[in-house]
């Protein structure tokens, strides 16, 4: 709005009078008029306001950022159900076969066996030969020994003519008495002499020819002596197998195959050693070492499987004995173990298994415990909870904990006697950030 123009009145000057001189005309007065508003000051208003609605959507969208960060996320997990069906419980262990019925052929006597002509696998009849047993050469002599046998020769040398000697006084103290006989026979028949000094000398006689008996029995004791100090000092080579010497023949007690040589080549072996084992590879049993928890379990006559044992099908057995001592084996961990030998029947027909032989590996599978109608979960979804265990059960997208009994349980599942029903779906391998009434969402595969 503008100032509107002064009046005519204060625009007029007053006209002079006379004789006065006319006053010098005086300006108007400036009339003060309202200047025009700038553009700069009109725009500090605006840009203020942006300003600040700008600091006001960044505030905003931290606390959304923020809210968004620290709300709760529903947890991934993976479910299974809850199914009804056969629960088994099975012990499971390494094992191999062996023949049942194995025999060792040992030597019966110390001495040099040749070669064993025969192989694994080779059959042989009960009272085939199987091996060959010669006499041993006899032991090296030193010099040592060598000087004490020289020495022994030269004592039982003189042993013998001492013994020749006393046989030569027996011979003539028996000479003697002969001639005394005769001599008293003679004055006896005569009147001279009486029937008893006979008879003195004929015993007389007898004793003088016992005592030169006596001599001549020691003189033949004493050249053997001598024959056997001779032959200690003799060096004897050893004479080449099938020779002159007489030999032993080591014969088979069963009759079956060859499982294992033990003396293939020719050898000295003391009496006892074993030579090569025998038995029937047809007639199989399986031997498996168990942990002694798992071998109370065990009862003769449970049903068991053999798998990987390189056929396609599983062989089906049964327990025949559960051994009554136990023993002591580290495991590759370093680690003692109580273990007890459970021995098991294969009941599968024969042609199954022809492939098998002694002491091949086999799985062993012993059921020990079987079900019908089991209810059933994973193991993966049990967690302990007190004296019992837990379970999260899927509802509406949230985890509910639930406390469960487990009768028994194998590998793969749990034998839940009650408390879940059939199809539910429970959380398999929880996370430790799972609690109760969590929301979860379920990561498909």
């Amino acid at each position: 709005m503008t100032d509107s123009p002064p009046p005519a009145s204060a625009q007029e000057t007053t006209a002079p009078t006379s004789g006065t001189p006319p006053s010098p005309p005086i300006p108007p007065a400036p009339v003060p008029q309202a200047s025009a508003p700038s553009n700069s000051a009109a725009g500090k208003p605006k840009s203020k306001l942006k300003r600040n609605l700008i600091i006001a959507g960044v505030s905003l969208l931290l606390i959304v950022l923020i809210v968004w960060a620290f709300k709760p996320r529903p947890l991934s997990v993976e479910v299974a159900k809850v199914t009804q069906g056969r629960f088994e419980r099975a012990v499971q262990e390494y094992g191999k076969t062996r023949v049942r019925n194995r025999y060792i052929v040992s030597s019966p006597l110390a001495g040099r066996v040749g070669r064993v002509l025969l192989n694994q696998g080779d059959s042989v009849t009960q009272g085939d030969t199987v091996a060959q047993l010669w006499p041993m050469a006899p032991a090296l002599v030193d010099e040592r020994t060598r000087d004490e046998q020289s020495a022994r020769v030269a004592s039982v040398t003189a042993l013998l003519a001492r013994a020749k000697a006393n046989v030569g006084r027996a011979t003539a103290a028996m000479e003697q008495a002969r001639a005394d006989l005769q001599r008293s026979e003679t004055l006896a028949r005569q009147g001279f002499v009486s029937p008893t000094q006979n008879e003195t000398g004929r015993l007389n006689l007898r004793l003088r020819t016992q005592e030169l008996e006596t001599a001549r029995q020691e003189e033949n004791a004493a050249s053997h002596d001598v024959e056997q100090s001779r032959a200690a000092l003799k060096q004897f080579a050893q004479a080449p197998l099938g020779g002159a010497q007489p030999s032993f023949a080591i014969k088979a007690p069963v009759s079956g195959k060859v499982l294992k040589i033990l003396q293939q080549s020719e050898g000295t072996v003391a009496a006892g050693s074993g030579l090569l084992e025998l038995g029937d590879p047809s007639k199989l049993e399986v031997v498996v070492d168990l942990l002694t928890e798992d071998a109370t379990q065990v009862h003769s006559g449970a049903p068991v499987q053999l798998l990987n044992w390189g056929g396609a099908e599983a062989l089906s057995g049964q327990v025949r004995w559960v051994e009554p001592a136990a023993f002591t084996k580290v495991s590759a961990l370093g680690v003692e173990e109580q273990r007890v030998n459970v021995l098991i029947d294969i009941i599968a027909p024969a042609r199954q298994y022809q492939a098998l032989g002694d002491a091949f590996k086999v799985d062993v599978r012993v059921l020990v415990q079987e079900v019908d109608n089991a209810i059933m979960v994973p193991v993966s979804a049990l967690f302990p909870m007190g004296s019992r265990s837990g379970v999260f059960v899927l509802e509406k997208d949230h985890a509910v904990l639930k406390e469960v009994s487990v009768e028994a349980r194998n590998g793969v599942s749990a034998w839940i006697k009650e408390g879940l029903p059939v199809g539910a779906q429970v959380i398999v391998y929880p996370d430790s950030k799972l609690k109760d009434k969590s929301a979860v969402k379920v990561r498909y595969q």
